[in-house]
């Protein structure tokens, strides 16, 4: 990987830098009419506040007419929490500021906006074999990195430039067919980034990577039960939380959080983290494939997630943004 990817650099820096997408060059702004609709945590049981290791701090469903709203398969906070970034499958951007209630739990956003992302050359990525962004995270020198699939490729987005800059991708990477991408991607604290992928490897095994000076290091992350990872970030404290999705059309959708020890992430190493929470109906539950942690404003962990609902504007499936928080 390139040299100033793999440099030290502090996590609370690191998640600051997302602040910068905003000079990432974009095309055609749009601001969009966001409604936000909160949902329980568990239908069933509206009272109810926790699940696993996880305690519920406010969700709710994003509902917009505009055409490009949904699809999103990444997302990235500000340090602070006020501002947020999601990109979608079809090279789409939503800036966004987060709205909080009195005792502190998330409750909508404000002052959104949909930009269309642009390639090499400043040129607006309409095309889908082009545009299908699923994986973000920030680098350490103001860049946000972006994995695209159907063309795998990463794209590092400096501030302040026309057009980003190609990034090598694991050898793997080269062969495989089109949806089976990165589909989780972070920096790690020591400013080495870990990717994983949702389709490649072998059966219950997805191939991950690790950067360094010299390029990618291959290591293994175990699944069972058919879960796939679609999604990571990097905690304060250094571990790693990756959402796995499941789905069959007769038992519908359900989604893990499994924590990773930060020590484990190493060259050949086979590696699987603690399950933190699994969710299925009649919790709230959709196609999550887009999570960040950052720190609350007490020093408490917050876990976000925001679900893909791959533009079925009329159901079943719906973009939710829900935030929780990390008891364990």
């Amino acid at each position: 990987m390139h040299r100033r990817i793999a440099s030290s650099v502090p996590r609370a820096f690191a998640l600051a830098l997302l602040c910068v997408f905003a000079a990432v060059p974009v095309a055609e702004a749009d601001p969009v009419e966001v409604r936000a609709v909160p949902v329980p945590l568990n239908a069933a049981q509206p009272d109810l506040k926790t699940v696993g290791k996880l305690s519920y701090r406010g969700g709710v469903e994003l509902l917009s007419k505009s055409d490009r709203f949904g699809g999103f398969s990444a997302l990235g906070l500000s340090a602070d929490g006020k501002r947020m970034v999601s990109l979608t499958d079809e090279g789409n951007r939503l800036d966004a500021e987060l709205v909080y209630g009195p005792n502190g739990d998330f409750a909508g956003l404000k002052n959104t906006e949909i930009f269309t992302l642009t390639g090499p050359g400043a040129v607006p990525l309409m095309d889908k074999t082009m545009s299908d962004a699923e994986s973000m995270a920030a680098g350490v020198d103001g860049e946000i990195i972006v994995s695209f699939e159907r063309i795998h490729r990463l794209w590092a987005y400096p501030p302040k430039q026309t057009g980003p800059r190609p990034l090598p991708l694991p050898d793997e990477m080269r062969g495989a067919t089109e949806n089976r991408g990165i589909e989780g991607l972070t920096l790690l604290n020591d400013g080495s980034l870990f990717a994983v992928s949702e389709g490649l490897g072998r059966e219950g095994a997805n191939l991950a990577w690790v950067s360094n000076r010299r390029g990618w290091s291959v290591l293994i992350y175990r699944n069972t039960d058919g879960y796939r990872p679609t999604g990571a970030a990097t905690l304060p404290g250094g571990d790693v939380v990756l959402v796995e999705r499941y789905f069959s059309p007769r038992q519908g959708v359900r989604i893990r959080i499994r924590r990773i020890a930060h020590q484990d992430i190493k060259p050949g190493a086979e590696i699987t983290g603690d399950l933190l929470a699994e969710m299925r109906e009649p919790f709230t539950v959709d196609n999550f494939e887009g999570i960040e942690a950052i720190k609350g404003p007490k020093g408490e962990t917050l876990i976000f997630l925001i679900s893909d609902n791959n533009f079925n504007r009329f159901g079943p499936q719906r973009t939710l943004l829900m935030m929780f928080e990390l008891t364990d």
